[in-house]
C-alpha cells in the first residue's frame, strides 16, 4: 500500500508584523485611512486585534516604503498626497521600471516569457471595475502581477523592490481618482489595449517601442490622477 506524497512547506511562517503590515498597507492604498490621518497604536490594534509591538514593527515598515510617516515623540500617520508627489513617482516610476523592462527583454529566458504571457492573459480577462464602480480587487492583484511580470527577467531584485514600492504609491493615487457612480476611469482610455501593446513589443524583444510604451501607460494614468482627485 503506498502511501500519499508528503509535502513540506519551507517557506518561513509569516510573523504577526508581516501580517499587519500587508494588511495596513491594503487599507491605506484604498484609502481605508485617508492622506495625512493618524495613526493611533491603541486604536489599531483593536481595528486589527493585534498587539502594541507587532503593530508597531508594521508601522515602522511601512515608514521605509513612504506609505507611512513616523513623528517623533508623535507616533505615526498616513503619508500626505499632492500633485507634485504624484509627478514625482510616475518620474521615477518610468526610470526605474523602463530599466528593468529593457534588461527584461534582453535578459529574459523563455521563463520569463512564460510568466508576462500567463499574466497577461489573466489581466486581459478581468475588468478593472465592479459594477458600482469601485476597482476590482482580482483586477488590481493581477495587474499587479502584470507589472511585476513584466520586469521580472531584469536580474535584479533592487529594481523589482523600488519598482514595486513606487507601484503601491501609484495605487494610492489610483484608487484616490475613483468616483464611484462617476463616469469610470476606463472610459478616456484603453487600458487593456495599452497592457496587450505593451506585452507584445517585449515579447518581440523590442525595448525601444516596450519602454516607450510602458512611459506613456504610466504617464496616461498619472493624467488620469491628476484630472479625477487632483486638480489643484
Amino acid at each position: 500500500m503506498s502511501s500519499a506524497p508528503v509535502t513540506i512547506d519551507t517557506d518561513p511562517p509569516r510573523t504577526m508584523a508581516s501580517a499587519l503590515a500587508d494588511s495596513l498597507r491594503g487599507d491605506i492604498i484604498k484609502g481605508v485611512h485617508a492622506p495625512g490621518a493618524k495613526l493611533a497604536i491603541k486604536e489599531l490594534c483593536q481595528r486589527y486585534d493585534a498587539g502594541a509591538i507587532p503593530m508597531r514593527e508594521a508601522l515602522s515598515r511601512l515608514a521605509t516604503s513612504g506609505l507611512v510617516v513616523a513623528q517623533d515623540q508623535r507616533g505615526f500617520r498616513v503619508a500626505d498626497v499632492s500633485r507634485a508627489e504624484l509627478e514625482d513617482i510616475t518620474d521615477a516610476r518610468i526610470h526605474i521600471e523602463c530599466e528593468a523592462l529593457r534588461r527584461s527583454i534582453t535578459r529574459g529566458s523563455l521563463d520569463w516569457e512564460e510568466r508576462l504571457v500567463g499574466a497577461q492573459h489573466r489581466l486581459l480577462r478581468l475588468s478593472m471595475l465592479t459594477g458600482d464602480g469601485n476597482i476590482d480587487a482580482a483586477w488590481e492583484s493581477a495587474h499587479d502581477a502584470f507589472h511585476i511580470a513584466l520586469i521580472s527577467g531584469c536580474g535584479s531584485h533592487w529594481l523589482v523592490d523600488l519598482a514595486r514600492m513606487l507601484r503601491d504609491q501609484t495605487a494610492r493615487y489610483r484608487y484616490l481618482s475613483i468616483t464611484p457612480g462617476g463616469e469610470p476611469p476606463e472610459s478616456k482610455r484603453d487600458v487593456t489595449a495599452e497592457h496587450r501593446a505593451m506585452a507584445e513589443a517585449a515579447l518581440a524583444r523590442d525595448a525601444d517601442q516596450a519602454c516607450a510604451l510602458l512611459a506613456e501607460h504610466l504617464q496616461a494614468t498619472t493624467r488620469l490622477v491628476l484630472s479625477n482627485a487632483l486638480r489643484a
